[in-house]
C-alpha cells in the first residue's frame, strides 16, 4: 500500500469550472506527498473529464470517490471517501476552495496529536473569481493583494489572512475572536480520532453539517486549533439552490441533541448501528 503524509479530501458536486482551478492549487504545492480524494455528491460526466484531464497531466495520486445524485447526501459521500483514505491524517476542503502553495505543508507541519486545525478561508467576489486563470494560480499571483485589489478587491480587515506569516500569523491566530470549528472548507486532523466518533452524520442536510462532527469530537476530548491566517485558501463566490429553511431546522436539531447528550458517537455516520 502506498504512504501518505496526508489525505486531501475535496468535496465537490456540479462545479467543474472551480474544481479544475483548486486541482490547479494543489499541482503546485510545496509539499508533494499526498493523495487526493475527491468526495462526488452526483456530479455529471463534465466534472468526469475535468478530473481524468487533471488525473492524466498530474503526478499526484487522485481518486475519484463518486455517488449517485439522490439529493444533498455529502455526508455519505465524505464518509465513503475518509474510509478509502491511505493517510492516517486528513484534510477537509471544498471544490471551490483554492489552496495556497503552502496549504498541505502548513496543515501538516502544525498537526499534533489529539487536536483538530481550523482553517479559514478568503472569500473572492464574483468577478475575481472568474477571472483568475491557471497561470494565477501556479505563479501564485491570485494571493498577492496587490493583484487582488487592482483587480477591485476592498481592501479590508479580512485581507490580513494573505498577508500574515511567521510571528503575526500566530498573532492573529491566538488572538482571534473567532472560534476554531470543524468547517470542511479548511480542516484537518486524524482519521483514528474521526473513525472513533463515527464520522459524519449521514442525516445532517446542507448547513452545519460539519460543525456537527466537531462538536463530537470535542466531546470525545479533542483540542481545536485555530490557524485560519497561517493555511489559506480561496473561496471562489457562487450561489446556493441547495440551502432550504427545512435542511436548517433538521440540522440545528441533530446538533442540540449531540450538545444536550454530550454525544461523542452518532449510529448514523460510517458505520451503522441500528436498535435490538
Amino acid at each position: 500500500m502506498d504512504t501518505y503524509k496526508a489525505s486531501v479530501i475535496i468535496s465537490t458536486y456540479n462545479q467543474p469550472e472551480w474544481l479544475e482551478n483548486v486541482l490547479w492549487g494543489y499541482g503546485v504545492q510545496t509539499e508533494t506527498n499526498f493523495e487526493i480524494l475527491i468526495a462526488d455528491d452526483g456530479s455529471t460526466e463534465t466534472t468526469k473529464t475535468v478530473i481524468d484531464k487533471f488525473i492524466a497531466a498530474s503526478t499526484l495520486k487522485i481518486e475519484h470517490v463518486w455517488q449517485k445524485d439522490d439529493g444533498f447526501r455529502k455526508t455519505r459521500i465524505l464518509n465513503k471517501a475518509i474510509q478509502r483514505a491511505k493517510s492516517e491524517y486528513l484534510i477537509f476542503t471544498d471544490g471551490d476552495c483554492i489552496p495556497r502553495n503552502d496549504f498541505v505543508e502548513t496543515h501538516l507541519k502544525l498537526s499534533l496529536q489529539n487536536c483538530i486545525l481550523s482553517g479559514g478561508y478568503f472569500k473572492l467576489p464574483k468577478r475575481i473569481s472568474k477571472i483568475i486563470s491557471k497561470e494565477n494560480i501556479e505563479n501564485q499571483q491570485c494571493f498577492k493583494l496587490d493583484w487582488l485589489l487592482n483587480h477591485g478587491l476592498k481592501k479590508t480587515f479580512k485581507t490580513k489572512k494573505l498577508t500574515a506569516y511567521g510571528l503575526k500569523a500566530w498573532f492573529l491566530n491566538t488572538f482571534t475572536p473567532t472560534k476554531a470549528t470543524f468547517d470542511g472548507m479548511n480542516v484537518s486532523g486524524w482519521k483514528p480520532d474521526i473513525i472513533a466518533v463515527n464520522g459524519f452524520d449521514e442525516r445532517m442536510q446542507y448547513g452545519g453539517e460539519d460543525r456537527e462532527l466537531g462538536e463530537r469530537l470535542m466531546n470525545y476530548g479533542i483540542k481545536f486549533i485555530q490557524i485560519r491566517y497561517s493555511a489559506i485558501c480561496l473561496h471562489l463566490h457562487h450561489e446556493r439552490p441547495y440551502k432550504n429553511e427545512e435542511a436548517r431546522i433538521l440540522n440545528n436539531e441533530i446538533r442540540k441533541q449531540t450538545k444536550r447528550n454530550k454525544s461523542v458517537f452518532t449510529p448514523f455516520g460510517i458505520e451503522k448501528v441500528t436498535k435490538n
